[in-house]
């Protein structure tokens, strides 16, 4: 009796090996080539074009003013920044609470501050003196205990610092509030089972759950600060910006001057980039079993390969 396989000698036959083709994406070769040849025409006007004036910016990158001038954007957007983050948890708290009265005047501040240019707000706290001639200290509808010209109360940074933090403020309290919002409920309800007030629960429970969401949108926010103090500028006050158009009106070396201070705002984003990722990936841990690797890592990575 035969079997089935001497039967049909095709069924002893192994199947063909499975010719795999690369499939072919002509597109991604044209946008490749499209960027190149941009880059390079970019490349080719940088060093070529007489008008960009990199000998007038490399004389004046390093000066004592432009380095003042960096000292101070840096001092204005770290402590708007501060005046916004804490003045955003308080907001974002208020905007919580059951009482509606605390949480409808948390509303009406967001409102006003997010509805209105930054640089009109600006321009308001460094003309507070025309509309409040004097500021005075005492008891509300009754007698000052002190009072004193408003100029002097409120100088030029103080009136920069308070324009900054209080917009920044109204928006670091939404992204507070979406933070704590992101948190569990049975995580407070839990708390709560266990005594702890409102007050202790956000502080040791909420909020260090809601740093994972409240980290990135807070180091955009940053970067985007970084740059908002170019404003000042306009009030006037001596930031970079401003130091940078005391530059220019002498040497009438518009571009060069502008393009060297976008240098200097392109360098210190960078480093807030490379600040705001290590930050976000020491709070990503415990939400993620694999954390991604840091630059440093991926270098080791690649030079182990080679």
């Amino acid at each position: 009796m035969t079997s089935a396989t001497s039967a049909d000698p095709t069924l002893s036959r192994r199947p063909e090996a499975i010719r795999a083709v690369a499939v072919r994406h002509p597109g991604r070769w044209v946008a490749g080539a499209v960027v190149l040849l941009v880059a390079a025409m970019m490349v080719n006007s940088a060093l070529t074009n007489k008008r960009f004036g990199w000998g007038e910016q490399a004389k004046y990158a390093f000066s004592a003013q432009i380095l003042d001038g960096v000292r101070i954007t840096l001092v204005l957007t770290f402590a708007s920044m501060l005046i916004g983050v804490l003045l955003g948890v308080v907001l974002a708290v208020m905007r919580l609470s059951p009482n509606p009265l605390v949480s409808r005047a948390a509303w009406l501040y967001i409102w006003v501050f997010r509805g209105t240019p930054v640089l009109v707000q600006l321009i308001i706290w460094a003309n507070l003196g025309a509309l409040f001639p004097q500021l005075s200290i005492g008891i509300p509808f009754g007698p000052a205990f002190a009072q004193g010209e408003t100029s002097r109360i409120v100088p030029m940074l103080v009136a920069v610092l308070l324009g900054l933090g209080l917009n920044e403020g109204a928006y670091m309290a939404e992204i507070v509030r979406a933070g704590i919002l992101s948190v569990d409920e049975g995580q407070t309800e839990a708390a709560a089972a266990l005594g702890m007030s409102r007050m202790a629960t956000l502080r040791r429970i909420v909020l260090p759950q809601a740093m994972r969401v409240i980290v990135p949108p807070t180091g955009n926010e940053t970067i985007s600060m970084l740059k908002t103090t170019s404003l000042a500028a306009y009030v006037p006050f001596y930031e970079l910006l401003f130091k940078t158009q005391n530059i220019y009106t002498r040497t009438y070396e518009v571009m060069p001057m502008l393009i060297m201070a976008s240098l200097w705002y392109l360098a210190m984003t960078s480093v807030l980039m490379v600040g705001q990722y290590y930050i976000e990936r020491h709070y990503a841990r415990g939400a993620t079993r694999n954390l991604p690797d840091t630059p440093l890592q991926k270098l080791r990575q690649r030079m182990a390969r080679a």
